[in-house]
Parts: structure tokens; sequence; C-alpha cells
């Protein structure tokens, strides 16, 4: 729950997120438009903003073989793969 946190914390900074608190957001919200939901309606622009954000922050880089889609669909989805990679890297 910790790394979720920072990541809302850096998104909100880095996209200029306003209105949401860390405390009372659903760590489950979809990012991006799904058909069903506007999600947070964040864009392509945006998510280069993440990856760049992930590298220089975590040391994480989002290859050709991830499957973008569900790392980027929450920001859960995107800790788990912080933290999948963080220990594939100290393994």
């Amino acid at each position: 729950m910790e790394l979720e946190r920072t990541l809302l914390e850096k998104m909100i900074d880095i996209l200029g997120l306003e209105g949401i608190d860390p405390e009372t957001f659903d760590y489950d919200t979809n990012l991006f438009p799904d058909g069903s939901s506007e999600g947070l309606g964040m864009d392509s622009v945006d998510a280069l903003e993440i990856v760049v954000m992930l590298k220089n922050d975590f040391g994480v880089i989002i290859t050709d073989e991830d499957n973008k889609k569900m790392i980027f669909k929450s920001v859960r989805s995107i800790a788990d793969f912080v933290s999948a990679k963080t220990r594939e890297a100290a393994g």
C-alpha cells in the first residue's frame, strides 16, 4: 500500500491531477477510459510521463514484451509491476 500511495502522489505531481486525495482514493480505479467508464481520463501523453517517472524514480523500464494494457490499468497494477520488476532485479 505504501508503494501505491507513493506512485499516486508522484502521478498527482507530474500530471497535475487535482482533487485526488491519496487517503480516500480507490487504487483500483481505471486510469484510462475503458468503454464502461472514463476512469481518471488519462491519455497516451500521461502514460509516457508515467513511463519516464518509473524509469527515473524506480529504475523500472517497460519493454515491448510487457503487457502495457495490464500494467497501466490502475495505480495498483502499476505498483504490482514495479514490485515484480524490483524483486526480479534483486533476485
